[in-house]
């Protein structure tokens, strides 16, 4: 490992933060846990130090022991992490809450679970700024206006009245920097701060992190699974896998010339605009082979029927509105929509979250009711079906969500899970539904002993895949991925979009996929449809979208992707 700071630096120039040698221990019913060894790493004053890795590698837990707020079962077991040349550990309770919060900030992950419900927005932001002495009862409500505002929150005087729950998920997220930059901290830990955030949002949040920042003189340790806004956003990196440093340098050497296999892997797995449409299977090389595979698992089902018709679903000025409370005015989710999904291939939407690329697809699959216009599914009236047609519609087409532990049961077994549909529909007999949910195991490379097992006890990635095995239990044609891989780390995803592929080419499915990240679409669809504010603003082959977008918004959403310029070869993104 490679000490990012140069030896004999003068007084004015020592490290900010420097992490030497750190364990970590969590006590668990099991015994005892090492969360994270040995780790070092230094980060210089006015800089910003990405640690990067997945789920698990001890990143969080490496920075949340850095402002003393690691949780009561777990404690720093050796090591030292020294702040401005003061030892943080073993540091009182009493003297680390004057540096925490005054010296140290904090803008944490989840915006909601971290801003109380109950409270508004400019009390939350208040409170900092009292118990830190950096204003008093008198001007506070002025003091929390400029603090706002410096977030890049507009009308910051009505904002500070409101709640969490009024804000986006991009406004709350500016409210939470605004508490962490309040009292201007020497140093700001910004813990995976946009990662549920759409593109163009993300871009926004992290340039106003940098402006305010940069006019406080802030140092930033920046904690992300993402590669490409590491790159973007720090001058260092830190690659951490398994609690451990395997790799540190500048960004642009590290990406350029990655030596642990582990970082090399993280490389070859970012998602990047440049990269080309995946080609895993036979099939997937050309889109006519798919389409004729599509219809031999069409015939499946309809055996004697004509041929079937090239497109698998079209929707034709698709449209969705509701009532706004209090206000005479209509609010469209979306408006005229207008497309198809060819038989045996992929059609993205992509968007920001309110652009209806949702709404969309749960019209599809008759989660909602559409106000106007038509759905075709095979040929079929979607809105006409009657009870045994909307049955078989039910079968063959079948989503798989963003979330997979909320869309899984806790309290059922793996075996149980992917074998619901099956006992739903009533198909087969009890060995023929154990022999089909064994063979969606091996379908999604999971192993047979897991069907025992509950989702709590497997990865994000297992989840998914268990997800997908239940999605493809009744052998549909049509499956609806709502934000399938917005939920995983970069290896995870990589190789969740690998099996969707591989999927696609063995079994001839066609795919609806749902996404805001544009890099993710790059390596998965054929064609893509980009949606604003409910309306469809561009649609064209992911080819034509991806080397000459035509519509502005579709141009200011490629720009916006974190580290969109980098040229990765190899890998996923080969």
């Amino acid at each position: 490992m490679t000490d990012i700071t140069p030896a004999g630096t003068a007084a004015s120039d020592a490290p900010l933060l420097e992490v030497r040698d750190l364990a970590i221990s969590f006590r668990t019913t099991h015994g005892e846990v090492r969360a994270v060894e040995n780790a070092s790493f230094t980060l210089r004053r006015g800089s910003t130090l990405a640690i990067v890795g997945e789920s698990g590698s001890g990143k969080s837990t490496t920075a949340m022991a850095c402002i003393g707020l690691l949780p009561g079962n777990g404690k720093v077991t050796a090591g030292s992490i020294l702040f401005e040349g003061q030892e943080l550990v073993g540091l009182a309770e009493s003297k680390m809450r004057s540096i925490r919060g005054r010296a140290i900030g904090l803008v944490p992950q989840d915006p909601m679970s971290n801003l109380n419900p109950v409270t508004k927005i400019g009390t939350q932001v208040a409170e900092t700024l009292l118990v830190h002495g950096m204003a008093t009862k008198a001007n506070v409500k002025q003091k929390v206006i400029e603090v706002l505002s410096a977030a890049g929150l507009p009308d910051a005087g009505e904002r500070a009245k409101q709640y969490p729950h009024e804000f986006s998920g991009g406004m709350r997220q500016r409210a939470l920097i605004a508490i962490g930059l309040a009292c201007q901290p020497r140093l700001l830990i910004a813990d995976e701060p946009t990662s549920a955030l759409d593109v163009t949002v993300q871009r926004t949040i992290l340039d106003q992190i940098d402006t305010m920042t940069d006019q406080l003189g802030t140092s930033v340790l920046l904690i992300t699974h993402d590669l490409g806004l590491a790159a973007e956003r720090a001058s260092d990196l830190v690659v951490m896998h398994r609690g451990r440093v395997v790799e540190t340098g500048p960004a642009q050497q590290l990406l350029n010339d990655p030596q642990h296999p582990y970082t090399q892997s993280l490389v070859r797995a970012a998602p990047s605009v440049a990269a080309v449409r995946l080609r895993p299977g036979a099939y997937n090389d050309d889109p006519a082979k798919r389409a004729k595979l599509a219809e031999a698992v069409f015939a499946e089902h309809e055996s004697g029927k004509a041929a079937p018709p090239a497109n698998i679903v079209e929707i034709r000025d698709l449209t969705k509105v509701y009532k706004r409370r209090g206000s005479s005015e209509d609010f469209y989710a979306a408006k005229n929509v207008t497309l198809d999904v060819p038989r045996g291939q992929t059609v993205a939407i992509v968007g920001e979250s309110g652009s209806g690329k949702t709404t969309t697809a749960r019209m599809l699959l008759k989660l909602i009711e559409p106000t106007s216009g038509t759905m075709t599914f095979d040929g079929m009236d979607v809105a006409t079906l009657d009870k045994a047609q909307l049955n078989d519609f039910r079968q063959r087409v079948q989503p798989i969500f963003q979330d997979p532990y909320s869309s899984l049961n806790p309290m059922f077994t793996i075996e149980r899970i992917v074998e619901e549909p099956l006992n739903a529909y009533k198909r087969g007999s009890k060995k023929e539904r154990t022999a089909r949910v064994r063979e969606l195991m091996d379908q999604v490379a999971l192993p047979q002993n897991a069907l025992r097992r509950y989702p709590s006890e497997l990865s994000g990635g297992q989840r998914q895949r268990v997800a997908i095995a239940r999605a493809l239990a009744l052998k549909p044609e049509l499956l609806v991925c709502d934000e399938p891989v917005s939920a995983l780390d970069v290896l995870v995803q990589a190789q969740i979009l690998k099996l969707l592929g591989d999927l696609q080419a063995e079994l001839g499915l066609s795919y609806l996929f749902i996404s805001h990240d544009l890099a993710v679409v790059r390596l998965i669809s054929d064609y893509v449809c980009v949606m604003k504010d409910g309306e469809l603003v561009e649609a064209a082959t992911s080819e034509e979208v991806f080397q000459n977008a035509r519509h502005p918004y579709t141009r200011r959403l490629l720009a916006s992707i974190p580290g969109n310029e980098l040229q990765i070869e190899g890998g996923i993104a080969s």
